[in-house]
């Protein structure tokens, strides 16, 4: 049987209390479940029972090493379903300084960014399968500095992104 998605994520974090407000503030997670030192999130628009777990390890915890000294998990994902969406979340997480990053992977739009202990994470939104050229998918190997607003007049503030990977039927990858 094969794997479908991801259910839920797991982290470590210095101070749970501070971890929770940050998700809560940025990307819209809410507590469906708490205890001293662990917490677990869902995030807005999911069904899932939650889809974020922390678990506080101390403030003398060291930054995370990994893909610098140590291997690792790089980051987590989220999609959400409309560039508008995007657009908002990419102005809340610049104006708390958390944003790091937006690139144009030419079938997603992805802005990355990191939690308050320096943990990265993306969020993207996904062009629709039928919205989808040969050309574009050529471009995918060439990342280039995101625009959300051009991205916008392209496709629209509220059309709703495709779902996972978004490649079309009968065109060759």
């Amino acid at each position: 049987m094969p794997v479908t998605r991801l259910n839920h994520a797991v982290l470590y974090v210095r101070d749970v209390e501070r971890s929770v407000a940050f998700y809560a503030e940025m990307l819209g997670f809410r507590t469906v479940m708490a205890f001293p030192g662990a917490a677990f999130l869902q995030a807005s628009g999911s069904t899932n029972d939650h889809d974020l777990g922390l678990f506080e390890i101390g403030g003398g915890a060291g930054p995370s090493g990994a893909g610098r000294a140590t291997v690792g998990l790089y980051h987590l994902a989220w999609e959400v379903d409309t560039l508008g969406e995007l657009a908002r979340i990419a102005s809340v997480l610049g104006d708390a300084g958390a944003l790091v990053g937006a690139t144009d992977h030419a079938t997603t739009k992805a802005l990355y960014a990191q939690d308050p202990d320096g943990l990265e994470f993306e969020v993207s939104w996904l062009v629709p399968a039928d919205r989808l050229d040969p050309e574009t998918l050529e471009r995918r190997s060439r990342n280039r500095p995101l625009d959300i607003d051009a991205e916008i007049s392209r496709y629209g503030a509220a059309t709703r992104g495709g779902l996972g990977v978004s490649i079309p039927l009968g065109i060759e990858v």
